[in-house]
């Protein structure tokens, strides 16, 4: 919220929403794009799979991913993805700032680009 903030987002506008996991993000994410007020601009998707000891990791990291793509373009809605997929706990805390920053950037600017385009 810090970076969207020093790009000029409102603290109004920015809602934060909690889901237990990686596979229930695009949900959150399709029920925020359909709303009609207030309408989103942006979204930004934030999270972390770490890899365990199964396959699994994979499969949530492709389907949670293919997903928020999907959702972009059905809706015509920029979503920042910033889910990490690491390796281990030390990794994702590493990553964590960075690349969270670099979505809210991604999500005002692509707001800003799709405005311009429409």
């Amino acid at each position: 919220t810090d970076e969207l903030q020093s790009m000029g987002v409102h603290t109004d506008d920015i809602v934060h929403v909690t889901v237990p996991g990686a596979l229930e993000v695009p949900l959150a994410l399709q029920a925020l794009a359909q709303q009609e007020e207030p309408p989103f601009h942006a979204l930004v998707a934030l999270g972390c799979i770490i890899r365990g000891e199964t396959y699994h990791f994979e499969l949530v990291a492709n389907e949670s991913g293919s997903a928020i793509t999907r959702l972009a373009l059905d809706h015509g809605l920029p979503i920042a993805n910033a889910i990490l997929t690491t390796e281990n706990e030390a990794q994702a805390i590493a990553r964590q700032h960075d690349k969270w920053r670099d979505a809210a950037r991604v999500a005002v600017e692509m707001a800003l680009l799709m405005k311009t385009l429409s």
